[in-house]
């Protein structure tokens, strides 16, 4: 039964990696694979096991925390239709402008609250470098450190809440983590904030540094610059790119951590106000309505397409011993705790260059959730490492998809070469802080 198991990982694994849809991939293979066990192998796969499935299905669909998905795409893409990007960097131009490297330092702020505000990471990236990058370029910034900055600050993301990667890697975790400690989406929400504002820190930190030893790199802007920036009612739209967004954040946040709201009904709140806020920046139209709508629809459908084959494949695998194949395996091998965390983390380091993370978190981390386990592991601080590493991968050349994206909007002075320079002291700093947060466990539980 285990080697069935392992035949059938590696099937899905590597026909993934051969293109084909994960979805159907995931759930179609499992079926085949399953229906060809009642056949051959009888004695090891029961059809009235495989009927238990339809409830586990149902099970998914019916999950109420999953309902944050849509919301929080829904609030993520309404704030993008809002021109909220263009409005924050325009803003945060001007309170940085008269420091070196000001504006590098306001791409990462922006980043930062769109983060926070839409938590996509394709649409932030190409956001940022269409908005931002031309600007950057134009204002006398190094290539490289421009490319390097907004690469870095569009996957911010992934780990400062609310981020869908958060909201499905908890409720994988959870669903897997029998016998575990429970990892609900608030306490994921809670243990990666910290981290998130200590990456957000370190890269202002690395641009102000960075702008004192190569000054030509990031010159000050000039004050006929500042002066076209600060056009009429400079005031109303500080308010309304910044403060606003902000309090929506907070709102949505602060529910969650104070205990008032779920996750979800918090999504909802988010998903609300930013429809106001598109109001209140007069972009609001039926057609924007209906685009957003749209998109949220297709996202969200992607989503649970791959979620439900995903569920399929791990219910397979359970009923063929996978996972108590590979916990024996740890076993016999002795591994310590670390090792065995370190070699996972490379694992799905690699995986990150080739598939998304929705791939990643629905087929991987059910397998390796019962292994952490064994160890006595906190999936929290697990958790957070995961989508720290994830991120990472996102950023590192020649694969990382955060780069294509960039690639895809830049202009055609901006070569290849130019992206993969600049982004390895950010890539260095993400590193530095998963290593920081595997010897400080503490900093997930700060907050």
């Amino acid at each position: 039964m285990e080697v069935l198991a392992l035949i059938l990982f590696i099937s899905i694994f590597v026909t993934v990696l051969k293109g084909y849809p994960v979805s159907f991939t995931l759930g179609g293979l499992s079926i085949l694979f399953a229906l060809a066990c009642t056949v051959f192998a009888p004695d090891y796969v029961d059809l009235k096991d495989m009927r238990l499935l339809s409830y586990r299905m149902f099970g998914v669909i019916n999950n109420y925390v999953l309902m944050a998905v849509p919301l929080f795409i829904f609030m993520g893409i309404m704030l993008e239709k809002s021109g909220l990007a263009e409005d924050l960097l325009e803003s945060m131009a001007v309170l940085f402008g008269k420091f070196r490297g000001g504006l590098a330092i306001s791409v990462v702020i922006v980043g930062a609250l769109l983060a926070a505000s839409t938590g996509i990471v394709g649409a932030t990236v190409v956001t940022m470098g269409l908005i931002s990058l031309p600007t950057l370029i134009k204002r006398g910034y190094s290539i490289p450190l421009a490319t390097g900055t907004i690469a870095a600050s569009g996957t911010l993301g992934v780990i400062i809440p609310p981020s869908i990667l958060l909201v499905l890697l908890a409720d994988t975790i959870n669903s897997s983590n029998r016998g575990g400690s429970p990892v609900d989406v608030g306490l994921m929400f809670r243990a990666a904030l910290l981290p998130g504002l200590i990456l957000v820190g370190s890269y202002i930190l690395y641009i102000i540094i960075y702008s004192r030893l190569h000054p030509k790199a990031a010159p000050v802007l000039s004050t006929e610059a500042l002066k076209n920036y600060k056009s009429e009612g400079y005031s109303k739209k500080l308010i309304q790119a910044f403060v606003l967004p902000l309090s929506l954040i907070v709102l949505v946040l602060g529910s969650i951590f104070a205990g008032i709201a779920s996750p979800t009904e918090a999504a909802a709140v988010g998903a609300l106000g930013a429809m106001i806020l598109t109001i209140f920046s007069k972009k609001w139209s039926l057609k924007i309505l209906k685009e957003v709508m749209s998109q949220t629809t297709h996202l969200t459908s992607m989503v649970f397409m791959i979620l439900l084959g995903a569920t399929t494949f791990a219910f397979l695998f359970r009923i063929l011993g996978g996972d108590e194949l590979l916990v024996h395996m740890i076993n016999q091998a002795q591994l310590s705790p670390y090792l065995f965390l370190i070699i996972v983390m490379l694992i799905l380091f690699i995986a990150g260059f080739f598939i998304d993370f929705i791939e990643i978190i629905f087929i991987m981390v059910p397998v390796i959730t019962p292994l952490f386990n064994q160890y006595d592991m906190d999936m929290l601080w697990v958790g957070v490492l995961i989508a720290l590493n994830l991120q990472t991968s996102f950023l590192t050349p020649p694969f990382g998809f955060s780069l294509f994206y960039l690639k895809g909007v830049a202009p055609p002075e901006v070569k290849t070469s130019h992206i993969y320079k600049g982004i390895v002291p950010f890539v260095a700093i993400q590193i530095t802080l998963i290593i920081l947060i595997i010897l400080v466990p503490q900093l997930v539980h700060i907050i």
